[in-house]
């Protein structure tokens, strides 16, 4: 397809200018200089190439050679420096317009992106400046975060790696890659879940091994807000109850905001279940892990010991030991599932560390 021609209204006097150079030898003025500067702009505000404007000005200057440089070299020498002055400030003054339109769009884009994590600005306007960076918001939308040792930026070599991966697999795919107070973030149509699947690999890896959180699919502008909000959130209850998985789905957790909905009956069921342990000597620290390793174990007694490092024998002592504190026999199902569930309650709220 054939670029559409540029208007020679780009070339300013330049042959005018080129034949008062090879009369008087002279430089470009202050003035003429600016003049060139001030028509690259206006070339790459119309949306011109620059390399087709360097090419019209050169078939201008060869269609316009001065005749008073013909057979002299003083004046052909004159005429290819103000050539060399002309080309060159045009060419400043399109690359000045170009850096301006990049920070433009680099702003344009930060604002729609904090409107659209945080749920600000109107949802239709919302939905309208979303077209123009590759996202549809009538439809769901998923949204994974990845966090690592460090904060991340869009320029870092962390956050260009992964875009070039997602971009080499998923070219053509609407795919918004970003970063949010120092983490990853990716956002893919939800009918899209390797888009997903396979930013949580490549996050990890940059990442040095970092975690990574992936929403749930919402439909609708609120949508991409409520699946970053899961994400964040799953990466807080990691956190708060150690999870160490790679890779967290917040579907698998949804038991755990469930678990906490009624905030205060769960504090009574943990101080209730769990206080008696701070009679223990050390605490109810050491007594809590042991149950919480116990559980996750699924109540084997020989992979409990392994996990912490103790004997059958100690293992034994430590879990009679919390029979005889708390009246609950983590042995025993009847028991088993409310000192669980009070444990889970223990590490939500960052028991014994905080009052409850």
């Amino acid at each position: 397809m054939a670029e559409p021609e540029i208007p020679e209204e780009f070339l300013g006097d330049h042959a005018r200018v080129l034949g008062e150079v090879a009369d008087t030898g002279r430089r470009l003025t202050r003035d003429e200089l600016e003049t060139r500067r001030a028509l690259g702009r206006a070339a790459a505000e119309a949306g011109h190439q620059l390399r087709a404007l360097v090419n019209l000005h050169l078939a201008a200057t060869r269609a316009a050679w001065p005749r008073a440089a013909v057979g002299s070299g003083a004046a052909a020498d004159a005429v290819l420096a103000a050539v060399e002055q002309a080309v060159d400030a045009f060419a400043e003054g399109f690359e000045r317009a170009q850096r301006l339109t990049v920070r433009r769009e680099e702003a344009a884009r930060r604002e729609f992106i904090d409107d659209l994590l945080y749920g600000r600005s109107d949802l239709g306007r919302l939905a309208e400046r979303a077209t123009r960076f590759g996202l549809r918001l009538s439809r769901a939308h998923a949204v994974a975060v990845a966090t690592g040792p460090e904060a991340y930026t869009e320029t870092d070599s962390v956050s260009r790696s992964v875009e070039t991966a997602l971009l080499t697999r998923f070219s053509g795919r609407k795919i918004l890659l970003t970063t949010k107070d120092g983490r990853l973030v990716c956002i893919a149509p939800g009918s899209q879940p390797d888009v997903l699947r396979y930013f949580a690999k490549q996050a990890h890896a940059a990442t040095d091994g970092g975690q990574v959180a992936v929403g749930r699919a919402h439909r609708g502008p609120g949508g991409v807000v409520h699946s970053y909000d899961e994400a964040l959130e799953a990466l807080d209850l990691a956190q708060r109850m150690g999870l160490d998985e790679p890779v967290l789905y917040a579907t698998d957790l949804l038991v755990y905001p469930v678990l906490t909905r009624d905030r205060q009956a769960m504090a009574d069921l943990v101080r209730s279940e769990l206080g008696p342990l701070q009679e223990a000597r050390g605490g109810a620290e050491p007594l809590l892990r042991t149950l919480s390793v116990y559980f996750e174990a699924g109540c084997v007694a020989a992979e409990t010991a392994r996990r912490l490092a103790l004997s059958v024998r100690a293992l034994t002592y430590r879990l009679e030991r919390i029979h005889q504190l708390t009246g609950s026999d983590p042995s025993d199902p009847m028991h088993r599932y409310t000192l669980q569930t009070a444990v889970i309650g223990a590490r939500l709220l960052d028991w014994p560390a905080k009052e409850l």
